[in-house]
């Protein structure tokens, strides 16, 4: 059964707060194997992680759907195998951003020149602002 066609997620409409109900509504969480079905569980993850306002089985739901985009990244993508710290100097570089545009998009100046120099590690609210402002999954920041 492919995942492809399913709905995904409407930023300011109600989501299922059960992880039976996410499933229902969105995919059942399973290995992602053909490119459209990669394509909407990012739809799906991006449009989740974009809220501030997820339960813990929400949560819990982001965190599985990002592994899974992580390990078909990994099988699919070169950039998967760099580490955090490079794919995050990679996008600034490619943005044309220095570290302290990047710590003004985390909320902190001083924030973002520490993570390009690897004297800080990404947490997940880095890593959800960070996903967001370069339109990219998540699960590329989890290593």
């Amino acid at each position: 059964m492919s995942l492809a066609g399913q709905k995904v997620v409407n930023r300011t409409g109600r989501i299922p707060t059960t992880m039976l109900g996410l499933q229902k509504r969105f995919f059942v969480l399973r290995p992602i194997h053909k490119k459209a079905d990669y394509q909407n569980a990012m739809a799906v993850a991006t449009d989740l992680s974009a809220r501030t306002d997820l339960t813990c089985e929400q949560t819990d739901y982001l965190e599985v759907l990002t592994k899974l985009i992580a390990d078909y990244e990994e099988k699919h993508f070169e950039m998967s195998k760099h580490s955090p710290q490079e794919i995050l100097k990679f996008l600034a570089e490619e943005n044309g951003m220095s570290g302290s545009d990047l710590g003004r998009i985390l909320g902190s100046r001083t924030l973002g020149p520490a993570l390009l120099r690897g004297q800080r590690s990404l947490s997940k609210t880095h890593i959800k602002k960070l996903a967001d402002y370069f339109s990219v999954s998540p699960a590329l920041f989890f290593r």
